[in-house]
């Protein structure tokens, strides 16, 4: 999977513009947060400016075109939902190694020979994140969708 795939699979978790005042992220306009991008419109945001910011601050920084297809888009969409730092974490967890929260040449060495269990592994951790998060009650369903949305979508 590429970007451009991942990018487009990527919209079907993150919608369009959104204003829910219990979101810590406050304005959401396809997945980019006015927490996150104080600067930008939010509502005014296109699709192509959105696109620019996720391969550039979530795609980019995990290292996606590096990693293993079988859990590439699982980081990515991670990265988008919970922050880079904490998806390398999470794929750091699932492959041994030390969870310093930067994907470098060991993390993807070691998930280039983790084998197709990666990614259940990785959406374990990150599932057991978000069920200790303070807004489980309020956004929990919605992130248990999205795991596991992702798990469904793990090749046999």
């Amino acid at each position: 999977m590429n970007f451009d795939q991942a990018f487009e699979r990527l919209l079907g978790h993150e919608g369009g513009y959104v204003n829910d005042p219990r979101d810590p992220g406050g304005e959401t306009n396809w997945g980019v947060s006015k927490r996150s991008y104080p600067n930008v419109d939010i509502k005014a945001l296109t699709q192509d400016d959105a696109k620019a910011i996720y391969r550039r601050d979530f795609w980019a920084p995990v290292r996606a075109d590096e990693l293993p297809d079988g859990v590439r888009f699982d980081v990515f969409d991670a990265a988008v939902n919970s922050g880079a730092s904490q998806a390398a974490k999470w794929l750091q967890r699932a492959v041994g190694a030390n969870p310093d929260g930067v994907i470098g040449a060991q993390t993807i060495a070691a998930a280039r020979v983790a084998g197709p269990q990666l990614a259940a592994h990785f959406n374990g951790y990150r599932l057991q994140f978000y069920t200790d998060n303070g807004n489980w009650a309020t956004f929990g369903k919605g992130w248990a969708r999205r795991v596991a949305k992702n798990l469904l979508a793990l090749e046999a």
